[in-house]
């Protein structure tokens, strides 16, 4: 493997994904790309969007203003940069895009001539069988490039 695409999502979760694709680009000696996607600016104002890692730069947006995707690429990008300084390495590449998720990886991959794509599967009990994530279901489903999926399901204790 030469070249890592991870995909990373606007769940909390994030982090476990970013962290195991990482290390499996570290062990290959792969450049590693990081990937965000820019959806419609009303998923941010949603329910269903859930800050990651601890950041929560897109609370204070105007969803109003005609800057607005301007705010969410610098947002993006100044998220990724975040990321990539946890995980150590200024080596990391970053990428915001704008789009539908899942096509958007899989336009991504093929533009990188990406060996493997690193994603992570939410499963929300009763929505398992809906939600692979089903952006990442979307990718496994019409992609011919290798995936890593990490699951992220959060494990109750007792």
């Amino acid at each position: 493997m030469k070249k890592i695409l991870i995909a990373l999502d606007y769940d909390p979760t994030a982090q476990k994904v970013a962290e195991v694709g990482f290390s499996l680009g570290n062990i290959q000696h792969a450049e590693i790309t990081l990937l965000n996607i820019i959806r419609n600016p009303a998923y941010y104002g949603s329910t269903m969007y859930d800050p990651i890692m601890g950041f929560a730069g897109y609370t204070n947006l105007d969803f109003l203003s005609p800057d607005i995707l301007e705010d969410l690429k610098k947002t993006s990008l100044h998220f990724l940069e975040k990321s990539r300084h946890h995980l150590g390495n200024d080596k990391i590449k970053i990428l915001v895009k704008e789009g539908d998720a899942a096509e958007t990886i899989l336009e991504t991959a093929k533009e990188l001539k990406t060996d493997i794509i690193v994603m992570g599967s939410h499963s929300r009990r009763w929505l398992e069988n809906i939600l692979m994530g089903s952006i990442t279901e979307h990718v496994l489903h019409h992609t011919t490039i290798p995936m890593f999926i990490i699951p992220t399901k959060k494990q109750n204790i007792f």
